[in-house]
């Protein structure tokens, strides 16, 4: 199991590279991902090619619902960003939950 801020590393990694996309020009949206192995909840915000605000709260029932929603297990997010697992097939096996609106998640195609 990963720690906390080994996750907040590769976060800010990947949401770093999902903000810099061309296609993520515009994009104003929250997102968290919620650890499910770490009891957390990261928070943030995807704006003008950044990614803003970030921190971790306890999981549960008081997390505000975020535009843009993962769930994973810590590992399997550490295995995304040093390229051992690939979104697609983690997505389709269920090891990676993504929820968002239609039109993000067309834009989120074109980027993940």
């Amino acid at each position: 199991m990963a720690t906390m801020d080994e996750c907040l590393t590769a976060l800010k990694g990947i949401l770093g590279d999902i903000a810099a996309h061309p296609a993520a020009a515009g994009l104003d949206r929250s997102l968290s991902c919620r650890l499910t192995d770490l009891d957390g909840v990261v928070l943030g915000r995807l704006s003008s090619g950044s990614v803003r605000d970030v921190q971790v709260v306890p999981d549960g029932p008081t997390v505000p619902k975020a535009d843009i929603r993962l769930t994973m297990s810590s590992d399997d997010l550490i295995a995304l960003t040093d390229g051992r697992l690939h979104f697609g097939s983690a997505w389709a096996t269920g090891k990676v939950k993504l929820e968002a609106g239609l039109r993000d998640l067309l834009r989120l195609r074109k980027i993940l």
